[in-house]
């Protein structure tokens, strides 16, 4: 499999990860806040949450596991989760849980789509790998919490992590430099998504009238 001509990524994934860990990791706790749940719940739903998707991304990809060998990672999950301990997060006016994901979901989209790429992953595969690195750990977090799953609503948000990867992708691959590229396809992804947390904003359901 040819690699595809793109400059390092070093500088850029590093940050990204741990972006995408952060937030994530404070929506994991936050699920774990609202139902009410034990400080050590809340920092198992932030780890798991917080690194599930790149942990599969890794997987897929041959790659090492991004978290294993060093304790950085798992570091920002337990202080995400003591963080919004207390903080008493459940007593947040806004719907803090969607929008922290929303966040998580745009710079995790772009990272794992930038990851396999430079692993030689081709362009479409790429943006399948940002979509479950965005997406797989709040897929998770919603099973542990006994939440519907986000997979079985009309609600945007599968779609919104593939238009920040491809977003990116796209961009990358016509010679945009890597940090615009990254800015916008987690802007494109954030945005939609945050379009459909504000409006309601959903893709039809089969043959719905």
């Amino acid at each position: 499999m040819a690699t595809l001509p793109l400059p390092p990524l070093e500088p850029l994934l590093p940050v990204l990860d741990m972006a995408g860990v952060a937030v994530f990791a404070v929506s994991g706790a936050l699920a774990a806040a609202r139902i009410k749940q034990t400080i050590v719940t809340f920092a198992f739903f932030a780890a798991v949450t917080g690194i599930g998707g790149g942990t599969l991304r890794d997987l897929l990809i041959g790659a090492p596991v991004f978290w294993v060998g060093r304790s950085d990672y798992l570091g920002i999950c337990l202080v995400a989760a003591a963080a919004v301990w207390l903080l008493r997060a459940d007593r947040w006016r806004m719907n803090a849980l969607l929008w922290f994901d929303a966040v998580g979901l745009g710079a995790y989209a772009v990272l794992g789509a930038a990851k396999a790429l430079n692993y030689g992953v081709p362009a479409l595969p790429s943006v399948v790998m940002g979509v479950l690195t965005a997406s797989f750990g709040g897929i998770v977090r919603d099973l542990l919490a006994g939440e519907p799953s986000i997979l079985l609503r009309k609600e945007i948000y599968v779609s919104a992590a593939a238009l920040g990867a491809g977003t990116y992708v796209g961009l990358t691959l016509l010679g945009l430099g890597l940090w615009p590229a990254a800015l916008l396809g987690a802007a494109a992804g954030f945005g939609l998504r945050g379009l459909a947390i504000s409006t309601g904003l959903a893709l039809p359901g089969y043959r719905d009238d």
